[in-house]
């Protein structure tokens, strides 16, 4: 079974259903499906061939649905850049997959500027434009059938890299199908008229959720940028069914007055994950949502890991746990170990790094075999983070081996911010780390040694990331120091030493929103 082939059914058992809707602008399935067809044929114009890589820049749009849907109709693989990356980041991501062709929103055009000319393989840019309907139009409306494998490359997704480089993850029509069968899996099932509202571009994790309310004859509502005024009001007029929010998001929602005065009584899942989550926003979510509350956790490497319903996450009085805190249970398709340094499985109740195996995980690191063997043993992902399972199935995720931070569900690598930091010509080393942030969750904060014959302010510094990463990777507070930081005994700086003094009173060494 592939992606093209489950989409095509559902396009024509619902063709006269509502499948995508932005702000005004509403299509049928099979007004949406000619539009894909229409894409995928204007691809193959191109010159694409099955297996090519395509690069998507954009926000949630109906154009959006073209792409997403006519990539699978031509074979071809997209890979998605993240609108808050530098323009650096948007060229290896491009680069080392070897897209053949951009597809951009117009209003990044002016974000990709000289790309072709630093990108050998690059061959066309298309900006959605005032001439991008017309174009569209031109193309055939016959469907191509290109045939499709189920271990074809659907998609590649990017990771953050600890080096600073990110790493591709790719998924088969076989993974990202199973990953769709597995995030649904305790859901109410999805039916025919249902909605789910996109506050997230498509073309990342609330792209999750488009395949399967799409194959089963759902609609899906994208908004391309995030108010929580207008997400209550689009929930409410649109009787949404399904949706994705980061702990951030539901916590802001949540704070819209009179917000717990609407009608929600068409939400059957609103699932909260992608960071970790204050007991506070998850008992507010409880009150206001109801049973319609989930809770998962899983990575871009391996997903879905755990996932646990109303029933269990707000459960009383389980001896032996504490569901409040708990981000997920196993799902059934889904291994699920702790291992101790040694890489050998331990005893419930004990901590150790996170690890499992699905059928909708990566294939491997895109073109890194060596990244791969690091990360994948016996079939095994090893996640990077630090959690425990208890003897009632509950999963705690407790800290991140690796220094990841998450802040406001975006994945933040300290190297990457150091990397940056230590080109300025007053920094003699710097560290990275997450601290406590009441609005995010948790957020970098970088220390810095300093050459005391130069001058340098934090705003540089920040704006320095800025620059070189992007505005979501910036710290949010930088601290100068004139002695060295404390280090191991061979030389690695310790990063959890200066962290710690900032978790004091925390039970665990991650932060939720």
């Amino acid at each position: 079974m592939d992606v093209q082939s489950v989409m095509r059914r559902a396009a024509q058992f619902y063709a006269n259903k509502e499948a995508i809707v932005h702000g005004a602008r509403r299509l049928t399935f099979a007004q949406a499906w000619e539009r894909a067809i229409r894409m995928a044929n204007g691809l193959i114009a191109l010159g694409l061939q099955p297996g090519d890589r395509v690069g998507v820049l954009e926000d949630n749009s109906l154009e959006a649905s073209d792409i997403f849907v006519g990539a699978a109709i031509a074979n071809v693989v997209r890979v998605p850049l993240y609108p808050r990356n530098s323009r650096e980041a948007h060229l290896h991501m491009l680069g080392h997959t070897q897209c053949k062709l951009l597809v951009v929103g117009a209003n990044y055009a002016h974000e990709i500027e000289g790309f072709k000319a630093e990108l050998p393989d690059l061959t066309h840019v298309m900006i959605r434009d005032g001439n991008y309907e017309a174009w569209l139009a031109q193309q055939s409306d016959a469907d191509p059938n290109v045939a499709v494998k189920e271990d074809d490359i659907y998609i590649i997704r990017h990771t953050g890299g600890t080096t600073g480089r990110s790493k591709g993850v790719a998924y088969t029509h076989r993974s990202w199908l199973a990953a769709a069968r597995d995030w649904f899996y305790l859901y109410p099932p999805v039916v025919p008229g249902d909605s789910c509202l996109h506050l997230g571009p498509i073309s990342h994790g609330s792209g999750y959720l488009f395949t399967p309310i799409w194959m089963g004859g759902g609609s899906n509502v994208m908004i391309d940028k995030f108010d929580p005024a207008a997400v209550v009001d689009l929930m409410e007029k649109e009787k949404i069914g399904y949706m994705f929010m980061v702990p951030t998001m539901l916590n802001a929602v949540l704070r819209v007055p009179g917000m717990h005065k609407r009608d929600y009584s068409h939400l059957k899942c609103l699932l909260a994950t992608a960071a970790p989550i204050a007991d506070d926003t998850a008992l507010k979510a409880y009150e206001v949502f109801g049973n319609a509350m989930y809770q998962g956790y899983g990575q871009t490497e391996v997903l879905p890991i755990a996932i646990m319903g109303p029933a269990q996450w707000f459960a009383r009085d389980v001896p032996g746990s504490n569901p409040l805190r708990a981000c997920g249970m196993p799902l059934p398709f889904a291994e699920l170990q702790i291992w101790d340094e040694d890489n050998r499985p331990v005893k419930p109740g004990e901590a150790g790094q996170i690890v499992a195996r699905t059928d909708g995980q990566m294939s491997g690191f895109w073109q890194d075999p060596k990244a791969t063997a690091e990360r994948m043993i016996g079939g095994w992902v090893l996640t990077g983070d630090v959690g425990m399972l208890d003897a009632n199935g509950y999963l705690y995720m407790m800290d991140r081996a690796n220094d990841m931070i998450v802040s406001g569900g975006f994945n933040i690598y300290p190297a990457e911010l150091e990397n940056a930091i230590a080109d300025h010509p007053a920094v003699i080393e710097c560290a990275v780390f997450g601290v406590p942030h009441e609005k995010w969750g948790e957020a970098p904060l970088a220390v810095c040694t300093v050459d005391p014959k130069l001058t340098v302010s934090e705003q540089e510094i920040i704006q320095l990331c800025v620059e070189k990463l992007g505005s979501y990777k910036k710290p949010h507070a930088v601290e100068f120091r004139s002695e060295p930081l404390p280090k191991t005994p061979v030389g690695k700086i310790k990063r959890k030493e200066l962290r710690e003094p900032h978790w004091q009173g925390h039970t665990r060494r991650v932060a939720g929103s």
